[in-house]
């Protein structure tokens, strides 16, 4: 047996060897873009859902847009009302005022029927201005 023999035997073995860590490394390579794959198929995903998430935020954003208008326009319509009911309130007062005021008096023949109308007809002329004011 002479040495190019066990040279030949040597390189044999690891000749064994590489092809084996070859089959090992091809394996390990078809993993690695295997899992490449579906990381991209994730992240295309993940795309997706943030392109999604960004029109449902601005869909979200008009929608409250939208809200913020129309209670701004309930608002001023509430407080139109609440200027009527004070005008009315304080109208009723003052001629609740004058009816004690009467019966207080005890006067025996009623009234005048100029003093005991009902300023209906300023009080609208006095809302019509406040409505056109505003």
């Amino acid at each position: 047996m002479t040495l190019t023999f066990y040279v030949e035997l040597s390189l044999e073995a690891l000749l064994a060897a590489t092809l084996i860590y070859c089959i090992l490394l091809e394996r390990r390579l078809a993993a690695v873009r295997k899992g490449q794959e579906g990381l991209s198929r994730t992240i295309g995903e993940l795309n997706m859902a943030i392109s999604g998430a960004g029109a449902s935020l601005r869909a979200l954003k008009s929608a409250a847009g939208e809200a913020a208008q129309t209670l701004d326009q309930r608002l001023q319509r509430a407080r139109l009302h609440i200027d009527e009911l004070s005008v009315l309130t304080a109208s009723g007062e003052r001629i609740a005022a004058r009816m004690e005021g009467q019966i207080e008096r005890g006067s025996a023949s009623r009234p005048a029927a100029a003093e005991m109308a009902l300023p209906s007809s300023t009080i609208m002329s006095r809302l019509d201005a406040a409505r056109v004011s505003q």
